[in-house]
């Protein structure tokens, strides 16, 4: 039930891309694609394969799962970059006010 309620929400936070191409672009060629579709044809021989089967239908979701999470990895890179400049950016600040002080004194 919960992947099931996860899976309604991430369908309502869609963009409008994701809801018009609800698939990812392939890096593979022609050929590699056709060798791809024949082997996902061919029923599968081993248990574990068999038992994949039955969940090729959350593959979109841990798809998007993946994606938000590699975006939020990316935003917390992004994040620590900006904290880090800010840093700099207010010991420049202090470091400026503190010779304005000194030539204010200065007569």
């Amino acid at each position: 039930r919960r992947v099931l309620r996860l899976a309604e929400m991430c369908r309502r936070l869609e963009t409008e891309e994701e809801k018009v191409l609800p698939f990812y672009p392939s890096s593979l060629d022609e050929s590699e694609q056709q060798n791809a579709q024949k082997v996902l044809e061919e029923p599968p021989s081993e248990p574990l394969a068999q038992a994949m089967q039955d969940y090729v239908g959350l593959e979109r979701f841990w798809k998007r799962f993946n994606k938000a999470k590699l975006e939020e990895k990316a935003l917390e890179q992004a994040r620590a970059a900006l904290e880090s400049r800010n840093q700099k950016l207010r010991g420049l600040l202090q470091q400026y006010l503190a010779g304005a002080a000194i030539n204010l004194k200065v007569p």
